[in-house]
């Protein structure tokens, strides 16, 4: 190849060929590649054949380093743990993709619950940034007292594992059947825990989004712990906006359904929801026909019952408003919360410190008790959940950078308020 022009060599380009030739000897792969960027850049060298081959055969080499280094990931995801590592009990809950199982680790004798999902499902709904928002939300709850924790995370050719804490004082909503309802003390105080929760998701910028008495779970000292992240919503400040529709429709907030723009206050009204279900028995707008349903959450006037406290009708009032820019909440999060009369005699501190006496304790025997389990899942067989099928390139890439295993400074970390 021919030059148009030549040049005189100068000491400054004959001081860059012997960097290039210097880097390219000694195998520096930082020096090599600022030199080859300072070059393009300027435009200089590239005019001859033998740098054009070596800058094709860089490329290349680059190319094949980067595909190594995407399959050695993925390989070293299934080889951190295994399902292997893990005697499975029971089935103690289920959901689209997959089940979550009771566990216990061979060696720690730890129990766990595992939620086992579906890789091939997920792929075929498309699911799979939510999947891998809840692994990033669980790793950020990891401290919270009324957050379900996150263990370990690892995935095999046909599956994804979520090794979480095993909460099995049973879900609100069992205790509500059981019950009918709560009294008003009760009620404010799982509705206090609730709103810690959530006020904390908020501070980091993640709305939840999914809040009903199915995901909100009582562990053995009758304290709340919520669970189920994947219709979680990150990078979300304090009156930022959404417009995912998405949730579950009785605790649907009317902004939500009408596909407007919303904020992390549709949390605040399905904390709404779930406190007058909790003092009432069922949700506020309630109705066997979703369409008229899904009406009254939009038009129907809010009917409170006779009975109720000011504090509670004042609240629910102010969780259940219409117009965001009046709902409580809306401005200052959780802090209008704290200040409301109804949680008068809750001491914030102490309750995030989990030193508030829950008003009531499930009877659990130890942590293989799953007397407050569902019986429709615990008779299931654990062996149809457990398996494995063919190898799936694009399953296997879709959930890079899935595992996780939990820090040894997080187990005697204190809880962040």
């Amino acid at each position: 190849m021919t030059v148009a022009r030549e040049q005189p060599i100068t000491y400054a380009k004959m001081k860059g060929i012997v960097t290039f030739l210097s880097a390219l000897l000694k195998g520096k792969k930082a020096g090599f590649s600022d030199f080859l960027h300072k070059v393009v850049s300027g435009q200089q060298l590239c005019q001859h054949l033998d740098t054009q081959k070596l800058l094709r055969r860089h490329s290349k080499l680059r190319k094949q380093k980067e595909e190594s280094a995407t399959l050695s990931s993925a390989n070293t995801e299934t080889s951190q743990m295994r399902p292997s590592d893990f005697d499975y009990l029971k089935v103690i809950g289920q959901g689209s993709f997959g089940k979550v199982l009771l566990a216990r680790h061979r060696k720690q004798g730890d129990y766990y619950a595992v939620k086992v999902l579906q890789k091939q499902m997920i792929i075929k709904r498309r699911e799979q940034k939510h999947v891998m928002v809840e692994r990033s939300v669980l790793l950020k709850g990891l401290q919270h007292p009324f957050l379900v924790g996150l263990h370990f995370s690892f995935q095999t050719p046909s599956a994804l594992y979520f090794v979480l804490d095993y909460v099995n004082g049973g879900e609100l909503f069992y205790h509500l059947l059981k019950d009918g309802s709560f009294p008003e003390p009760r009620a404010a105080f799982y509705a206090a825990e609730m709103a810690a929760a959530l006020g904390y998701l908020h501070s980091l910028h993640i709305v939840y989004r999914d809040l009903k008495p199915e995901n909100i779970l009582l562990d053995r000292d009758g304290h709340v712990m919520i669970t189920d992240f994947g219709l979680c919503k990150e990078g979300v400040a304090i009156g930022g906006i959404m417009l995912t529709i998405c949730g579950t429709p009785e605790y649907l907030a009317p902004e939500v359904l009408k596909g407007h723009p919303y904020s992390p206050a549709v949390d605040w009204w399905g904390l709404g929801v779930v406190l007058f279900e909790m003092i009432c028995g069922l949700p506020p707008f309630y109705s066997h026909s979703k369409v008229e349903m899904l009406e009254n959450i939009l038009y129907a006037p809010l009917q409170l019952p006779s009975g109720l406290s000011a504090s509670a009708e004042s609240l629910l009032q102010g969780l259940l408003e219409r117009d965001v820019s009046k709902r409580l909440g809306q401005d200052l999060d959780v802090e209008e919360l704290k200040d409301h009369p109804f949680f008068a005699f809750i001491n914030w501190d102490d309750l995030v410190a989990r030193r508030v006496k829950p008003p009531f304790v499930p009877q659990v025997t130890g942590p293989s008790d799953v007397s407050y389990i569902d019986p429709e899942f615990t008779r299931l067989p654990v062996s149809a959940f457990v398996n494995e099928r063919a190898e799936d390139a694009r399953a296997r890439e879709a959930f890079l950078g899935f595992s996780f295993t939990k820090p040894a400074e997080y187990l005697a970390a204190e809880p962040i308020s």
